[in-house]
């Protein structure tokens, strides 16, 4: 057989290789599976947020469950104090109540002036370091801007 003939000839080679495909068919399938591939994102993150969501409201019941119970304990100790401390006095326990309650609330000013000061340091809530950030970057990119035209 001379070479000629062994050129015209099919060879398995030649069965195995995928006919030619067109720029737009290659164009349409790359289309089509980015558009898959997209779609099985979107659906993972709808997945894991969901999974995380739970997982946070599990968790928001327990740690009220647990604020509870530290309330109950924190009224039971109050109790507690307000009665040893009228017993200390020898007084009636309403003198260990009044105590308790004018701590309380000598508490309550010294964090109610505390939180006044962290809102009034974080008012207005606006984000100082990033619009400084945005007003360089601005400032840099009309400078590039400039030396481009002037070229």
């Amino acid at each position: 057989m001379s070479s000629a003939q062994r050129q015209h000839e099919p060879s398995e080679v030649d069965e195995q290789r995928p006919s030619p495909r067109s720029l737009g068919e290659i164009v349409a399938d790359i289309s089509t599976h980015s558009a898959r591939i997209v779609r099985e994102e979107i659906a993972l993150a709808k997945a894991e947020v969901r999974e995380k969501v739970s997982s946070l409201w599990r968790g928001a019941v327990v740690g009220t469950a647990a604020g509870v119970f530290v309330l109950a304990a924190v009224v039971t100790a109050l109790h507690a104090l307000a009665l040893l401390l009228a017993d200390l006095l020898g007084a009636n326990a309403w003198v260990g109540y009044a105590v308790v309650t004018a701590l309380l609330l000598i508490a309550a000013a010294c964090a109610g002036w505390l939180a006044w000061r962290l809102v009034r340091r974080g008012t207005p809530p606006t984000p100082q370091l990033a619009i400084e950030e945005a007003r360089v970057t601005r400032e840099r990119l009309s400078a590039s801007a400039a030396d481009s035209e002037g070229i």
